[in-house]
């Protein structure tokens, strides 16, 4: 049998050595000089070996204490190594005990393979309705009762789809908690049909041109408004892309804004896909930019203090304005269910197609549908997508025509000290381009005196 001397003075050598104890009992000594507990036993005819524990944090004596009672759980037909593991699941099922406790873990869980922002929104929704009534009670003893008074509240709010919604997030807690050995039953699952209705409400948008030219006007003759907010809004407004999209623009995915084909390229990425194809550069959208889009992206440009963004948050220039930037600065300027920022899609879709009935082009339908980024599925959606850019930029350029009219100028948007700063670079960039024209105008003047010469010899 071994001694607390022998344990302790043993040395590591050139392999890992056992050095037996008795009963089946004994120290593990690695080449690495860790030293470890364990037991030999048979089962059912089969040989198992036990881990009790590293040395010296587990003594001589309390290593054969642990010894004997896997023995006695042997002479009872249970299996030590398997009592250890289910022992450890009830450690780590009694610490997930909580709801809370519970979601968190679950969300920690799932999080990797949702989109960000979504992950952002769902524990919001957990965080500010949920947990406080349900989080500090013990998971096993929710009631379906107990999940529907924490819905009903939601829906005395008036907000029914976000109730619904709700009420999905906790049944996939449940879910998680059932696989995990946490809980037996999903409470929320059966009180599924008792949840008011709801039904899926559009999103306000003007449909007339008479009334969707006020909108800008209005919006932008606002008292204080930062300028970042007042061009994200008129950009939004020409290109009819996904607010969402918009809030994330970057210098570097605007290309040829001083040449002929100046375009918006927006990565995969970003876009409403799916994980796969968000993944796949082929994927990417194109914008092609209107005179008046391209105007706004230089201004926002020009102010931005930000490296990447265009249009930096007022309090964080590290972030992009906020998902309810757009949405707060045209309730405040009195649209509220009227418009919102993702109605300028709806407004768009709208007013082109009228045109196109009007002008009898069948075929502008289908490609108002793409500079929507209403991709069919195939492999021609990115090709179609190249193929009418030529008519994508004029269609742009005469929705920006319509919406625009009589509006000032994107850089009356900014401060007066950044106006000033950008008529002078204006000037400057005129200067530039007036030198670069006579100097193309000497070289072919001087090109035409020399061709003149070699005809004359």
């Amino acid at each position: 049998m071994l001694t607390d001397a022998a344990c302790r003075k043993a040395k590591p050598g050139d392999r890992d050595r056992k050095m037996a104890d008795s009963g089946g009992l004994f120290l593990l000594v690695k080449a690495s000089g860790l030293k470890s507990w364990r037991m030999k036993y048979r089962l059912h005819g089969r040989e198992k070996q036990l881990t009790i524990g590293r040395y010296p944090d587990v003594s001589l004596s309390t290593a054969r204490e642990k010894r004997d009672a896997a023995k006695r759980m042997l002479q009872e037909g249970r299996d030590p190594s398997a009592e250890k593991k289910l022992a450890r699941a009830r450690a780590a099922a009694d610490a997930l005990n909580s709801f809370e406790a519970c979601a968190r873990a679950w969300h920690e869980q799932r999080q990797s393979a949702l989109n960000a922002r979504y992950a952002g929104q769902i524990l919001d929704r957990l965080e500010a309705d949920v947990f406080p009534r349900l989080g500090k009670l013990p998971i096993r003893e929710i009631t379906p009762p107990l999940v529907l008074e924490c819905i009903r509240a939601i829906e005395a709010r008036g907000s029914r789809e976000m109730a619904h919604r709700v009420r999905m997030h906790i049944s996939d807690v449940f879910v998680w908690g059932i696989a995990s050995g946490l809980c037996e039953q999903d409470p929320a699952a059966i009180i599924r049909k008792a949840l008011m209705p709801h039904e899926a409400r559009l999103r306000p948008a003007l449909v007339k041109l008479s009334e969707l030219r006020k909108v800008l006007p209005s919006a932008e003759a606002q008292p204080d408004i930062y300028w970042a907010t007042a061009l994200a809004s008129r950009l939004l407004a020409l290109t009819v892309v996904r607010p969402g999209v918009l809030r994330l623009a970057e210098r570097a995915e605007f290309e040829d804004l001083d040449g002929e084909t100046p375009i918006w390229r927006i990565p995969a990425a970003k876009m409403k896909l799916s994980r796969e194809r968000k993944k796949d550069a082929a994927f990417e959208f194109v914008v092609p930019l209107s005179r008046q889009a391209v105007a706004t992206v230089k201004a926002a440009m020009a102010a931005s203090p930000n490296e990447a963004l265009l249009f930096p948050g007022i309090g964080d220039r590290r972030k992009p304005i906020s998902d309810s930037t757009l949405s707060k600065f045209y309730r405040s300027a009195g649209f509220q269910d009227r418009h919102c920022p993702h109605g300028w899609r709806s407004s768009f879709s709208t007013i082109m197609n009228e045109r196109a009935a009007i002008e009898d082009r069948e075929r502008d339908r289908a490609i108002i549908d793409l500079m929507l980024a209403h991709v069919s599925e195939g492999v021609e959606a990115a090709y179609n997508r190249a193929v009418y850019m030529p008519r994508r930029r004029e269609l742009a350029q005469a929705w920006a025509d319509l919406i625009t009219k009589d509006l000032p100028p994107p850089e009356q948007l900014l401060p007066a000290p950044l106006r000033a700063q950008e008529a002078g670079h204006d000037g400057a960039r005129r200067s530039k381009a007036d030198r670069r024209n006579r100097d193309e105008d000497a070289r072919s003047a001087g090109q035409s005196r020399t061709e003149e010469a070699v005809v004359a010899r």
